[in-house]
């Protein structure tokens, strides 16, 4: 609140080659340059990719090049050659991966289907950079509320085989992602009615810092909204 930038987190779902992130990074610098009056890029650089059975390339944390073997070690090499200097997002996929990357990031953001883990929640409240808690697949938004709820009190947990505490992360706050119905088709949830909603819902859980994201990936009008704003043709 103590800005009227817009923060805007972009890049692929997936960071899978070295020289690809630094290329686009690199451009989005340029363009920081010229919309530094209104927008605050974030370049996401996400080092792990989700599965849905577990199975396949599981993103350059793992294995730097998709085409060889495994190599977890030359794959954290690669993740931090990749900085350009700009802050950085990443996905909380596995929490144990946080810290070889804590120093380098600048948000977090815990994914739809991990959202409910209570590792997630409570490795979330440690952490010293905002934190963004997607709604899950089912759209429940109290789900999402919770999550927030969780990471921003104090913890006494299990963390890397290391009794931790943790004080509570004040910056984690919602990001809206969509949810997909009983027969698979999409449905946004950034319209004009769904933050009333978000914001009536926050209100009552007298939470702190209330913030919220739009995931706006493939959402043609988000990004039109965008577009004008910096007053440029469409």
């Amino acid at each position: 609140g103590k800005s009227d930038l817009f923060a805007l987190i972009i890049g692929p779902c997936s960071a899978d080659n070295e020289e690809a992130v630094i290329d686009y990074t690199l451009r989005l610098a340029k363009i920081q340059e010229k919309v530094a009056d209104k927008i605050f890029i974030v370049p996401r650089v996400y080092t792990n990719k989700p599965r849905t059975t577990g199975k396949g390339y599981k993103g350059m944390a793992s294995q730097p090049n998709p085409e060889e073997k495994e190599d977890m070690l030359k794959g954290l090499h690669s993740i931090r050659e990749t900085q350009t200097g700009m802050s950085c997002a990443d996905e909380m996929l596995y929490p144990e991966n946080y810290e070889y990357l804590s120093d380098i990031l600048s948000y977090i953001a815990v994914g739809a289907r991990s959202v409910e883990n209570q590792q997630h929640r409570l490795t979330a409240s440690g952490i010293e950079v905002p934190c963004g808690m997607k709604n899950p697949t089912s759209g429940y938004l109290s789900v999402m509320l919770n999550s927030i709820e969780a990471a921003q009190c104090g913890h006494h947990f299990i963390y890397r085989q290391q009794e931790v505490e943790t004080q509570g992360n004040p910056l984690t706050h919602a990001i809206l992602r969509g949810s997909v119905n009983k027969h698979g088709r999409s449905l946004p949830n950034y319209h004009y009615e769904d933050l009333l909603l978000l914001h009536e819902i926050y209100s009552e859980r007298n939470l702190e810092n209330m913030a919220v994201i739009p995931h706006s990936n493939h959402l043609y009008f988000f990004f039109r909204h965008i577009i004008n704003i910096l007053n440029g043709p469409l």
